[in-house]
């Protein structure tokens, strides 16, 4: 990945080029390589009600699709005659109206059909006076595929059992921000290393990262708040990639940072010119889902060296497929893409098309082994 001067010493070690990509290079541009399925998160609400800020997806199986959302909507009473099932057709559901902390967690089959509500859970989430939960990750070494679920709002992580029926872990103290060892700043992802270490995005106010040994106990950290190298300004998202790399979006500096995985040790940047919301490195090649003031949310892929390769935008108002916001996205074992929009308040699911150039497809995550 492109590096910029001050880390030239390491394009010797890692084969990579010095000189960073330009923000406004967005190479090429085109359209979306699958068919959206219209309609496919078929909606469960109660009357009165519709989905929340739908903020993290996890695509275990093409059966079985794990959605976080942040609580569900109240709807007006009447309900509006422009409303059609999802409550961005009605509002921005980024704002918090109507919110009520009800089916928080819940798993849809590969038809979007309901298959279970973990509302078990929605107590962690109640009187959370913010956005709520962010994000929801499985490590890809946990034999036990335990469920971690990133509480932006109470400055809180759980891990939870596979079936979602218990609660295994709690880090963090609910509605207490820090800067120490034990506390977290609206921390908003988690990714993890084959050792055992996982890093932890902390995130909106704390701008960095924080490590975790195999036991889960703190390590150590790296970042602070800025724009230069090894800086943040809200780390949103973490991802690994090939040649001990992990990628770090710096949301609001409009980039990706690159960081060592053996030292912590800033590696170099690629520019994406938007807000910088989530990853999925796959193969030799980094995609990236953003969003664009006046524009809206994009995918863009990148090369292992930085460089833009492809960029798709989200439909726009006059489809019905419409997005607002691909604030996280995931894929299944058969290569079907699915983003969570938070401000609209409802998952999409995209099919590969029959004709599309492999190469732009999202394939599985990177695994370092």
């Amino acid at each position: 990945m492109r590096l910029t001067t001050n880390t030239l010493a390491f394009s010797v070690s890692i084969g990579l080029l010095a000189g960073p990509v330009s923000s406004q290079d967005v190479g090429p541009t085109g359209p979306i390589p699958y068919d959206i399925v219209e309609g496919w998160a078929k909606p469960f609400a109660g009357e009165g009600f519709a989905f929340g800020g739908n903020s993290g997806v996890y695509a275990e199986s093409p059966d079985r699709i794990i959605v976080l959302q942040r609580g569900e909507t109240r709807l007006p009473d009447p309900v509006p005659a422009e409303f059609n099932g999802w409550t961005g057709s009605l509002w921005n559901v980024l704002g918090g109206r109507g919110r009520t902390w009800q089916n928080c967690i819940y798993v849809l089959d590969r038809d979007g059909n309901l298959v279970e509500v973990w509302d078990q859970w929605d107590y962690l989430f109640e009187n959370s006076d913010g956005p709520g939960p962010h994000r929801i990750r499985v490590s890809p070494y946990d034999p036990e595929h335990r469920i971690w679920i990133v509480h932006e709002t109470a400055h809180q992580i759980f891990v939870l059992s596979n079936d979602g029926k218990e609660l295994l872990r709690t880090f963090g103290e609910k509605n207490v921000s820090g800067t120490d060892e034990t506390h977290f700043g609206l921390p908003q992802d988690v990714g993890f290393l084959p050792d055992g270490r996982v890093l932890i995005a902390d995130g909106y106010e704390n701008s960095r990262v924080m490590v975790l040994d195999a036991d889960w106990n703190y390590l150590t950290e790296f970042g602070r708040p800025g724009d230069g190298p090894g800086e943040f300004q809200i780390v949103h998202s973490i991802a690994m990639a090939p040649g001990g790399r992990i990628l770090v979006a710096d949301r609001d500096n409009n980039r990706i940072q690159i960081f060592s995985q053996s030292d912590y040790l800033y590696m170099g940047e690629i520019p994406t010119g938007a807000l910088s919301l989530d990853i999925i490195v796959s193969g030799d090649r980094v995609f990236a889902s953003d969003v664009v003031p006046r524009q809206g949310p994009r995918l863009r892929q990148f090369d292992l060296e930085g460089n833009p390769v492809y960029t798709w935008y989200a439909p726009g108002q006059d489809s019905p497929n419409w997005f607002r916001e691909m604030h996280s996205i995931g894929v299944d074992p058969e290569g079907n893409f699915y983003a969570a929009d938070n401000q609209n308040g409802r998952i999409q699911k995209f099919v590969p098309k029959a004709d599309a150039d492999p190469n732009l497809l999202v394939g599985q995550p990177y695994i370092p082994r």
